[in-house]
């Protein structure tokens, strides 16, 4: 039996000794990608230094990243399926390419893991219009004793990784098998996929490969099934606890905990990284876990369990590693006098559930069908789940054919809506790497520290996302800006600029930097060593870039909007003119 604590010891050692750097896993936010919700894979926070810029660290890099995908939520409930997961990695950062990469994976799953050789079989891209056949990775597997027909060639949809979002790093992959499940898979991304679809060779060739530890903590310990490991076990011993029943008592049950288990995981971590339940974006995401938790919460005991009894375990398992857990904890599960996140959106929920009864009846009267688009509506408006409305449906002799799948038409509309309108709300987000972008990058610097000389030395940075044609830029503020006051701001950022001043880059260490005050955004975690931008004497942040070399090129700085997005938190929309 191999633990998750050892699994990832053992590839921390493995890849520290073979000179990668470790670096601390990123937000569920993505830092560099405004084309989706939530972090997906290690390579988002990386997505800089795969294009090229240099990292403070180094070009060999290895993480522990937490993902989240939702693409597979109405997947989850069978043996494999999870919204939140750990994905382990290691990057090359214009280093080793295809064949140190292959022999490095091929060493730590015969040689650490002790998987014996006979049952690893992998697969390779076969090429197209866009990306020759990969040879050079169906060499190096044939070195070291692979056998040709252990070795077979896909297509892109089986072997080509990324972008994770619209755009962005690619490249083909080369995947490991054990006895026919995957564990791991090697990227070779050398390609960057523009939004006219065409794919460019990147300034660098770059190795990014990905482990799922709960998969492979289910392939090294002989499992069927991903819920029995460790990471899972104490959340579903706990259901079975809040419920009265047993897991593997039957198909039904069985899935019904899972769900449970997989959308409590997710929503602690989500909430712990910031997100509150809302109607649109990522907490439109978060709330459709928690409420779809809550439903099958009932179906396996009447009037349900409170969530934040299961959410407990969540924080046995994963709190030693990662710290905003335990920040969070008070605020997620509550406390004597206060409720938590959970137990406060399932209130709201029973509230909505009351009102969604009387409006399904209300639309059910003389409907002999009802259809996916009635149910979004009802789920959109109401939070009613699609498998609520079409339960209670069928109960009353109506037909609900197609319901799911035109629910899920209509979800997928209001995703890409949500996407399209939360780009906004994105930590760091850069839409790209223009010229454009990346003065109103730099504009960004200047405006956080006029913002702290204008307003209070106490404003923290608390998100922001810029595209080619403005700054939206989230703050910490009790109050309304007055119009004198966004006069000021602009006048001093106005003034930073004409006065020309250089632009310079630093490495130091991260203990160094907070040490002497430097700026860094709030909830961001960062490695050991970071880069740091100094505007002459007027700012210095940590950051990753990119900037300008002189103020002067910027023009001139214009507030267009200021407004409150939560509580306590401000946004100002600005442009260079």
């Amino acid at each position: 039996m191999i633990t998750r604590k050892e699994l990832i010891g053992k590839y921390f050692e493995f890849f520290q000794s073979r000179g990668h750097k470790l670096i601390p896993s990123a937000s569920l936010i993505p830092s560099n990608d405004p084309t989706v919700l939530f972090t997906t894979a290690g390579m988002h926070p990386l997505v800089p230094f795969l294009l090229g810029q240099k990292h403070p660290l180094g070009k060999r890099i290895v993480s522990l990243q937490k993902c989240i995908r939702t693409t597979d939520i109405d997947e989850v409930g069978d043996t494999s399926h999870h919204t939140f997961f750990e994905m382990l990695g290691n990057w090359s950062l214009g280093d080793y390419w295809k064949e140190d990469a292959i022999k490095y994976s091929w060493e730590f799953l015969t040689k650490i893991l002790e998987i014996p050789a006979n049952k690893i079989s992998v697969t390779c891209f076969k090429g197209d219009k866009d990306s020759p056949k990969d040879v050079e990775s169906e060499k190096s597997w044939k070195s070291l004793g692979i056998k040709t027909s252990k070795i077979k060639f896909l297509g892109k949809s089986d072997n080509w990784w990324g972008p994770a979002g619209e755009t962005g790093p690619c490249g083909p992959d080369t995947e490991m098998f054990v006895n026919g499940f995957e564990i791991w898979n090697d990227v070779f991304m050398q390609y960057n996929k523009t939004k006219e679809r065409t794919f460019i060779p990147l300034p660098q060739k770059n190795v990014d490969t990905g482990m799922g530890v709960e998969r492979t903590l289910t392939i090294l310990n002989n499992l069927d099934d991903s819920y029995e490991t460790e990471v899972w076990k104490p959340i579903i011993k706990q259901i079975e606890i809040l419920s009265g029943k047993k897991y593997r008592k039957d198909r039904e049950t069985t899935r019904a905990m899972r769900i449970i288990a997989d959308h409590v995981k997710a929503s602690v971590f989500i909430i712990s990284d910031g997100i509150l339940p809302s109607n649109t974006g990522r907490g439109y995401v978060l709330r459709r876990l928690i409420r779809r938790a809550i439903i099958y919460g009932r179906k396996l005991k009447e009037g349900g369990f409170p969530l934040d009894k299961v959410a407990e375990s969540v924080f046995e398992i994963y709190s030693k590693d990662y710290s905003e857990l335990k920040k969070n904890k008070k605020d997620i599960l509550g406390e004597k006098t206060k409720l938590g996140i959970l137990n406060n959106e399932e209130k709201k929920f029973e509230e909505t559930l009351e009102k969604g009864l009387r409006k399904f009846e209300s639309m059910i009267k003389d409907k002999k069908i009802f259809s996916g688009h009635d149910a979004f509506f009802l789920s959109g408006s109401y939070g009613f789940p699609v498998e609520l409305t079409k339960e209670l449906a069928e109960e009353r002799g109506i037909k609900t054919t197609n319901i799911i799948q035109e629910h899920e038409t209509e979800l997928k509309k209001h995703q890409e809506l949500s996407r399209t309108a939360s780009a906004g709300t994105f930590k760091s987000g850069l839409a790209d790497h223009s010229v454009a972008t990346t003065r109103l990058h730099t504009a960004a610097h200047l405006l956080n520290e006029a913002l702290r000389q204008v307003l209070s030395n106490e404003i923290k940075q608390k998100g922001s996302n810029i595209t080619s044609e403005r700054i939206r830029f989230d703050f910490n503020f009790p109050r309304k800006v007055t119009d004198e006051e966004i006069k000021k701001v602009e006048e001093l950022v106005n003034k930073k600029i004409k006065e020309n001043l250089d632009v310079k880059r630093e490495e130091m260490s991260l203990k160094k930097a907070l040490k002497e005050g430097i700026q860094a955004e709030f909830g961001e975690k960062y490695p050991e060593i970071v880069s740091v931008y100094t505007i002459g004497n007027f700012s210095r942040e940590i950051c990753t870039g990119p900037h300008v070399k002189k103020t002067g090129e910027l023009g001139k700085f214009r507030i267009i909007k200021e407004e409150s997005v939560a509580s306590g938190i401000r946004r100002i929309k600005a442009v260079l003119e």
